[in-house]
């Protein structure tokens, strides 16, 4: 079924005080331009991708930033709530990259002491696009926060939106790349 005609929905940085923005960079995405098969939902959401989580890489975020954290989020999904396909909590101050896989599979390549919620597929780790076929071009939004704590003192069991939350106080800026992708009908 096609699209209604309807406004572009809000990314959900649109609801929040407005922060300072930094820089956020990648070897494999990049704003506006469709996003690599290699990036995407592998066969466990029917999709030939690899599934693996895009190379990051940020700077000129404020001095006094404790911690990050990076997610990933499809205001495009037609749920009603948008879909969150990352969620990594706790990465220390002194990371500013992530390489390519490094929050995929075993998620062997982050920083001890990261933590990763279950997404809205409930998987513990970062899921690569997966549109409805047919449904058109998907928005992603994925924001590294620079917080002003060193942890945000959640565990690995709480929700997408709890960390939004929580998160909310202590953002002091945010970067943001935000990359497309669809699956033709």
């Amino acid at each position: 079924m096609p699209r209604p005609n309807r406004a572009t929905p809000p990314t959900p940085y649109e609801y929040l005080a407005e922060v300072p923005s930094f820089e956020v960079t990648s070897d494999d995405i990049a704003d506006g331009v469709a996003i690599d098969r290699r990036f995407v939902a592998d066969a466990d959401f029917g999709l030939d991708g690899d599934n693996l989580s895009p190379h990051l890489a940020w700077s000129g975020f404020p001095p006094e930033t404790q911690s990050f954290a990076v997610t990933c989020f499809d205001p495009d999904a037609p749920t009603g709530s948008g879909f969150w396909h990352w969620v990594l909590l706790d990465l220390p101050s002194e990371v500013t990259e992530l390489d390519t896989g490094a929050a995929s599979g075993d998620c062997s390549g982050l920083p001890d002491g990261a933590i990763h919620l279950g997404n809205d597929t409930t998987n513990t780790c970062y899921t690569g696009p997966f549109p409805p076929p047919g449904h058109g071009p998907h928005r992603y939004v994925f924001a590294v926060h620079a917080l002003s704590v060193a942890r945000l003192g959640l565990d690995a069991g709480v929700r997408p939106a709890v960390a939004g939350f929580t998160m909310a106080d202590v953002t002091l800026a945010r970067g943001v790349i935000t990359a497309a992708f669809e699956v033709p009908g």
